[in-house]
């Protein structure tokens, strides 16, 4: 069970062993580790540090044995699943129907919201892997939000210089991922 503090993790699904895509992205509102939640095994996804930073970490086993004891525990794990499976609902709906430039807005949001910064390094490479395009997708959509004047990238260190028109920019998936762990949240908080 990792618990991100100051960090960002992708949770990638790898298709037919060789492409990827990010169906999932943690950061101090959630944990890494629903399968342990779940009590199942195994995850189809894999984890992938996009923003290094701080985590804690707890053995699966203790994990249990303190989900088994604290019923608010597993009721604010269950409104965060949740939301995550909703996240990833909407992140399959917009890989399919949304255009490079809004997902890129999108998960550079999402990835700022959890970095708690304006600032970070991805390159377009790792960019392009993320978000299941090739890399000329990656490379035009953050040039254009560039001669926008809404980030600011350079040799992989991106910095967000205008979050309302970043938010302008990105599909209604971002709000609809905002609000899902707000109610969410609010329901574990009742």
């Amino acid at each position: 069970m990792w618990f991100p503090t100051g960090c960002a993790i992708a949770q990638v699904v790898l298709i037919e062993g060789r492409a990827s895509l990010e169906v999932g992205l943690v950061g101090d509102e959630g944990v890494l580790g629903v399968p342990v939640v779940l009590d199942v095994p195994l995850s189809p996804e894999r984890a992938v540090v996009q923003v290094p930073g701080l985590a804690l970490r707890a053995d699966a086993a203790r994990f249990r044995e303190e989900l088994a004891r604290c019923p608010v525990l597993g009721q604010v794990l269950r409104h965060y699943v949740h939301a995550l499976m909703g996240q990833l609902a909407q992140t399959a709906g917009c890989t399919r129907y949304h255009v490079v430039e809004q997902r890129l807005a999108r998960w550079l949001l999402m990835t700022q919201d959890r970095a708690h910064g304006d600032r970070f390094r991805v390159t377009h490479e790792f960019l392009a892997y993320i978000l299941g395009v090739r890399r000329v997708g990656i490379t035009r959509a953050a040039t254009a939000l560039q001669q926008r004047r809404i980030i600011r990238y350079a040799r992989g260190d991106i910095t967000i210089l205008d979050r309302d028109g970043l938010s302008g920019a990105a599909c209604t998936c971002y709000e609809a991922d905002r609000t899902r762990y707000a109610v969410a949240m609010a329901a574990s908080s009742l």
